[in-house]
């Protein structure tokens, strides 16, 4: 039995498209170095799409491996890392510098797809992490939890994600 919903997330031109089975293991947006960073990175590209919010933080959400994939268009997928060592890929639709989702090259069992990249009835935002790097003068909406580094809901979440992954569930 196949889980639901299927979200869809596509590039802003069309043409390289994801597909999400079932709950998402959370939606989040994070303001780590490294995702701003990354933001800056793939916003530089000719013609690149928005990546992070006004306020610094890049959205997300998180689905385990077995529950994501790309539909259309894997050929036009292209990774950017901020570190020739670093095992965090950051996936691009080349066709018009759309972020499509981070991945890793060993290591965790989720993908953290851009939730901007998601249509329809996208996850609600859940929590903002790592928001003690967010920048100077940024005001955080009240609206959901902030954890200035990774809090125990997020760890809680993945665990179960995991947990749910080896059943098989």
């Amino acid at each position: 039995m196949t889980p639901s919903p299927i979200r869809t997330a596509t590039c802003a031109c069309g043409r390289v498209e994801l597909e999400a089975i079932g709950k998402p293991i959370v939606s989040a947006v994070c303001y780590c170095d490294d995702c701003q960073k990354g933001a800056r990175q793939i916003e530089a590209l000719p013609n690149a799409v928005i990546v992070a919010d006004p306020d610094g933080g890049t959205p997300y959400i998180l689905y385990r491996k077995d529950r994501i994939a790309c539909t259309k268009g894997a050929d036009l997928l292209k990774s950017y890392k901020l570190k020739e060592m670093s095992a965090t890929n950051r996936v691009v639709a080349t066709c018009c510098n759309s972020a499509m989702f981070v991945n890793f090259d060993r290591g965790p069992f989720w993908v953290t797809a851009y939730r901007a990249r998601f249509h329809g009835d996208v996850s609600p935002l859940q929590l903002r992490i790592c928001t003690k790097f967010k920048p100077a003068g940024t005001v955080l909406p009240r609206d959901v939890p902030s954890a200035e580094r990774y809090p125990p809901l997020l760890v809680i979440k993945l665990l179960a994600a995991r947990v749910a992954m080896l059943l098989g569930r």
